[in-house]
């Protein structure tokens, strides 16, 4: 897979001290939400939704890039996935959401980039679907980064991580 390390682990998308940007699960207006938006925010501080002002609204499958304010990183990219059910075709826009943002973290030169798992929650995409998505468009994107060398799938709970290491291994050895 082009030189590029692709990992899943347990843990706080807002800890990730190592990673050049971490990837919010935004809303459309990108303000503090629940979830991951909500744990992003918190630890980023307020100059987060202030500087998320003037780049708000986005649409499904959209990413944007804001600095990481208190959080350990340089960047936060911002996706909106797809409300499951309700903004379709929800595979090509939650495909989009990983696709524009390594694209994004790859033309600013980000060499690591850390995803939680987009539109399972409250949006509810079913786990195993969604992790099936990110996994194929991270394979159809990697040829297409120059800059970027590590991506870390940061997961919430052990089931999660299950699931997305073994789309993850899929994956791999579908190439």
């Amino acid at each position: 897979m082009t030189g590029v390390r692709v990992e899943c682990v347990k843990g706080n998308i807002a800890a990730q001290p190592d990673m050049d940007a971490v990837v919010n699960a935004a809303n459309a207006q990108l303000l503090p939400g629940s979830g991951v938006a909500g744990a992003i925010h918190s630890a980023a501080g307020p100059g987060l939704a202030e500087e998320c002002r003037a780049l708000a609204p986005i649409s499904p499958g959209e990413a944007v890039i804001s600095s990481a304010h208190n959080l350990p990183n340089r960047h936060v990219i911002h996706c909106l996935g797809p409300v499951y059910g309700v903004d379709e075709p929800s595979d090509r826009l939650l495909a989009e959401c990983y696709r524009n943002a390594l694209l994004l973290a790859d033309h600013n030169g980000l060499a690591s980039v850390a995803f939680p798992a987009i539109s399972t929650g409250v949006f509810g995409y079913p786990l195993a679907d969604a992790a099936t998505v990110a996994m194929k468009a991270l394979a159809d994107t990697l040829p297409s980064l120059g800059s970027v060398r590590l991506i870390r799938f940061v997961l919430f709970s052990d089931q999660d991580l299950s699931v997305f290491q073994e789309a993850l291994e899929s994956g791999l050895s579908g190439q």
